[in-house]
């Protein structure tokens, strides 16, 4: 049975110098907090929760990996399984993935509340393994499908718990670079993807050991994670708040327990033992929130980022430019604007990114439409669409990339934060699905120079939303901006 949290604050209130009955047990506990603070000047809190951290991101390069593992192969998949020239059977392999994720993403908040942080790391990787395991092994369309479905369900699960955890176990002054290694490890993900696809063309049968691949880091992931930190405001949230403080002293050392402990004890309105309703989501007072993070997920997938990442190899090939060395272009570009984004989260701030983001995919959009139209005759239009391309790539990197998971994590109260982001991760999918489905139909019909205005329509509505809508939380710690919204909720 849970303490009330308000009776756990006690022990953080400051004890009057003029009590001499504590004097002899301040001055020990100033002697111990003096060695602390040496033990962490060498220790520093952003060390302590790195490793942490760099082991959530394995889900991350999962998700690029597993997202990017059947592009190369799948010519060599469709033959070696008998449904070759069926671009519906195709689709299926792509697509079936998706359908897992978003059946994942909806359970994930639930599962992340209910049996904590740690444990939903391993219970996500745990399909990964199983479902790479059948498509490695499968003789036919129907086990390749059931694999990839299976490894879609832990895709849906970790992404969110991933951008929980490394808000929650970071330090304020850090958490927006860390918050990016989640986008870093994805593009490392579809980069080490795409590489380890090549030899498919050379080698029968590769394309198994592809899959067979991917097993080691989910392995990693379940192991690892056993030595990890537990989230403290999870524990918090069960009313555990002594193994919330060692969870602290772990990530933060033991001079910021006080100060991370009172923090939470701060925002503690009595309220988490409550259950969290959709109803309570979509039109209760957390609504406003929910739907800032939905609309972000919705305005990051309607941008087109992932159909540009589907239609490059075609502008590249236009060029004259082969289709490994158009994604090699594509991915080194997508790298080096997540780690601009590593270097500049916690400098610029959230808010910041996220427009000049929004911006310059805006911007790189009329390249598209000027080489698509005006100078279609000229022949340097091809390598101006490819530059629009590129550029496309980095603003997205940038910022509309790696800011929306962090920053839904950050603004989200914590009684919500777990199924919220299970909600808006949810949009995210089913958005994503429909732009991929219906790109290359509505290319056809309303041409390049219509469909490119169209998606830079959406970036711009992107600009104009997040000046309006979105807060900057650079800096703060998460219950200050909890406290900061609880006034518009």
């Amino acid at each position: 049975m849970r303490a009330h949290p308000h009776s756990s604050a006690s022990m953080y209130k400051r004890v009057p110098s003029k009590d001499s009955t504590h004097s002899v047990d301040l001055e020990d506990d100033s002697e111990l907090l003096q060695d602390a603070m040496v033990q962490e000047c060498t220790d520093p809190p952003s060390r302590r929760s790195l490793p942490h951290v760099l082991v959530a991101s394995i889900v991350s390069f999962l998700f690029g990996y597993h997202l990017g593992v059947v592009n190369e192969p799948l010519e060599s998949i469709a033959r070696d399984l008998g449904f070759s020239g069926n671009s519906l059977a195709e689709g299926l392999v792509v697509s079936t993935c998706l359908g897992g994720a978003f059946l994942g993403s909806l359970f994930s908040g639930w599962i992340a509340d209910g049996v904590g942080r740690r444990r939903s790391f391993q219970l996500c990787a745990l399909p990964m393994v199983i479902g790479a395991c059948c498509s490695a092994t499968s003789n036919n369309l129907t086990g390749m499908l059931i694999g990839r479905f299976l490894v879609g369900i832990g895709l849906g699960i970790g992404p969110p718990v991933a951008s929980l955890y490394i808000t929650e176990v970071s330090p304020p002054s850090v958490r927006g670079t860390y918050g990016s290694f989640i986008q870093i490890s994805t593009c490392l993900g579809l980069m080490g993807a795409l590489l380890i696809g090549i030899p498919v063309k050379s080698i029968p049968g590769w394309w198994r050991i592809c899959f067979w691949l991917s097993t080691i880091p989910s392995t990693v992931l379940a192991l690892a994670m056993v030595f990890c930190a537990e989230s403290p405001h999870w524990l918090y949230k069960r009313g555990r708040n002594t193994e919330a403080e060692v969870e602290f002293q772990k990530l933060l050392g033991a001079t910021n327990v006080r100060s991370a402990m009172a923090e939470l004890l701060k925002s503690d309105r009595g309220d988490e033992n409550d259950t969290v309703r959709i109803s309570e989501l979509l039109y209760g007072r957390h609504c406003r929130v929910v739907f800032i993070g939905s609309t972000l997920f919705a305005l990051q997938q309607l941008s087109g980022i992932n159909a540009v990442f589907y239609f490059s190899s075609t502008v590249f090939r236009s060029a004259g430019v082969s289709s490994n060395l158009a994604n090699a272009f594509v991915g080194i570009v997508n790298l080096l604007g997540s780690i601009i984004a590593l270097l500049l989260m916690d400098k610029l701030g959230r808010k910041v990114l996220l427009l000049w983001s929004f911006f310059g995919m805006a911007i790189s959009t009329v390249f598209q439409v000027v080489a698509a139209g005006l100078f279609a005759s000229i022949s340097g239009a091809l390598y101006l669409s490819v530059c629009g391309m590129l550029m496309f790539v980095f603003c997205f990197a940038i910022g509309v990339g790696p800011v929306p998971g962090l920053l839904l994590s950050e603004i989200f109260p914590n009684r919500i934060r777990a199924k919220a982001m299970a909600f808006c991760m949810s949009v995210h999918w089913v958005f994503n699905f429909m732009v991929g489905l219906l790109f290359l139909r509505l290319l056809e019909v309303m041409g390049p120079q219509l469909l490119y205005s169209m998606l830079g329509t959406f970036c711009l509505v992107g600009v104009v939303f997040v000046e309006r809508n979105v807060m900057e939380t650079k800096g703060k710690t998460l219950q200050e901006i909890e406290i900061a919204l609880l006034p518009q909720q």
